[in-house]
């Protein structure tokens, strides 16, 4: 993680993207490297400024924050995209996670939830509670696919995989395992390659459609 987070605020609400970048902007370790009022912006800000974090609304004068998801991820693949959201419908939250959101967080938390959900999914972390999870998981289940042939993972992959799916931190699932927080990213990175996944949420769905959590 870089030593500043660069955040990028897309959200239609000037009033409201004006205050997160003055409470965002407030941190020593964040800064507010753009604010964008629509896709069209915030595609031409991502393809010229390097960013860590966009918080993403959905609702947008041109489309679906969503929707635009991996098209923002095409155009800066490092940027973690957190969902800036009212809407907690599961249809919404999960196609955010099927597209590669690193999590939620909703308009009504307080300045402490939205910086701290800044800095984990600058750090590679997920931003979304362990009750959330749990409920979303068996959604991805329903609608499980056979694993390609090509996806092979690692016992201590497989590990990793269901320490994942409950809700554990980097440091959480370096303490259960034994090993170096620097490990278990090191782990993560490989299995996000196999899968093809750009967030460990996105790791999730993707696993769970392949029964690959289900394998010993």
């Amino acid at each position: 993680m870089a030593e500043t987070v660069r955040v990028l605020v897309v959200d239609d609400h000037e009033v409201l993207a004006d205050a997160l970048t003055e409470v965002l902007n407030a941190q020593p370790d964040l800064e507010v490297v753009g604010t964008a009022n629509d896709l069209a912006t915030a595609r031409a800000l991502l393809a010229g400024t390097p960013v860590d974090v966009v918080l993403l609304d959905h609702r947008l004068p041109d489309g679906e924050g969503v929707a635009a998801i991996p098209e923002l991820h095409e155009i800066q693949p490092g940027a973690a995209i957190v969902m800036l959201t009212a809407m907690t419908a599961d249809s919404v939250l999960l196609a955010a996670i099927e597209n590669g959101a690193a999590g939620f967080i909703s308009k009504t938390h307080g300045v402490g939830e939205v910086t701290a959900a800044v800095r984990s999914a600058a750090g590679g972390e997920s931003v979304i509670s362990p009750d959330l999870l749990v409920r979303l998981l068996p959604r991805f289940r329903q609608e499980a696919q056979p694993a390609a042939p090509e996806t092979e993972l690692t016992g201590r992959e497989h590990d990793i995989l269901g320490h994942l799916a409950e809700g554990m931190s980097n440091a959480a699932i370096a303490g259960e395992m034994g090993v170096s927080v620097h490990t278990v990213r090191n782990h993560l990175a490989n299995i996000s390659a196999k899968l093809g996944a750009h967030s460990r949420l996105e790791v999730l769905s993707i696993a769970m459609k392949q029964g690959l959590l289900d394998r010993p």
